[in-house]
């Protein structure tokens, strides 16, 4: 049976280190081989029916160990989880320390729990910093209808804008590492795709950018924090403020929804909608201040 043990490191992340014995992963090795012929097809035999000293020939050790891994590390993982009663935001860093054949071997899972985030007196700060922007005011109403409606409407954005401000720098809240470099690796994937479909390479654009990889990589960081920074801020004010969404408001987003299909697929993900609905709710409650 396998052991770990905790450490528990800034910004709300969490190293279990697991000792897995080498006849654990011998029996999760095994059963591996057995679903692995399951599909395996060999010119002779029948898919499923190739015996067990050809099948050997046939399906490479490395297939094996990577079956094994796959169905074993997500179960010990869920089984950790359960027992130290954590809230994972997001997927498990994974490292193996040390994998040699007939020795123990040794996980790192590197996991991150939801931030604490203090609000402070963010809704003072809020009016004081649209209160500011209104001294700073000089519009006056005219008799172009349409330039008057532009006007109200850019009021309503630097207001808007001015309390998104203040809010992020009153409250605080320290985004774990670990979702800004997953973040950030995705991000630089999907930039390295669109670079090579225009037909360039990573080095020409950040020579046309004047910038050299570690700005851009810092640069990246700094707006994934600041996105997630808002978003766990978002999240504490509409749980304080107690703001929800219900079945009905859900229903009426659906219903919005012309095409069949995709009106079924928004009803599959719910829960994710419903986050959204609560986002845009909470973002109205702080205009509304």
């Amino acid at each position: 049976m396998y052991t770990y043990k905790r450490k528990n490191l800034p910004k709300h992340t969490i190293t279990f280190t697991v000792s897995l014995p080498w006849k654990e992963l011998e029996t999760a090795k095994d059963q591996s081989f057995k679903e692995l012929c399951k599909t395996l097809q060999v010119e002779g035999f029948r898919k499923g029916k190739v015996p067990k000293d050809i099948a050997k020939k046939h399906i490479p050790a490395a297939d094996i160990y990577q079956h094994a891994i796959r169905s074993l590390l997500p179960k010990i993982y869920e089984e950790i989880v359960k027992k130290e009663n954590i809230k994972p935001i997001i997927s498990p860093k994974i490292d193996l320390k040390e994998a040699e054949e007939n020795k123990d071997w040794t996980i790192v899972f590197t996991v991150a729990e939801r931030p604490t985030v203090d609000l402070k007196k963010y809704k003072e700060q809020i009016k004081k910093a649209k209160a500011e922007l209104k001294k700073s005011d000089i519009w006056v109403p005219g008799k172009d209808t349409k330039e008057d409606e532009k006007a109200v409407e850019r009021k309503k954005q630097l207001e808007f804008q001015a309390a998104l401000d203040a809010l992020m720098k009153e409250a605080t809240v320290e985004v774990p590492d670990l979702i800004i470099e997953d973040e950030l690796e995705q991000r630089l994937s999907r930039l390295v795709d669109d670079i090579q479909r225009v037909g360039l390479t990573m080095e020409s654009y950040l020579k046309s950018k004047n910038k050299t990889k570690e700005q851009l990589n810092n640069e990246l960081k700094k707006e994934i924090e600041n996105t997630y920074r808002l978003e766990f801020i978002l999240q504490e004010i509409a749980e304080q403020e107690k703001i929800t969404v219900d079945d009905a408001e859900l229903e009426t987003m659906f219903k919005a929804v012309k095409d069949d299909k995709e009106r079924e697929l928004a009803k599959r993900n719910a829960y994710y909608y419903a986050s959204l609905l609560r986002k845009q709710k909470t973002l109205d409650y702080i205009q509304g201040m």
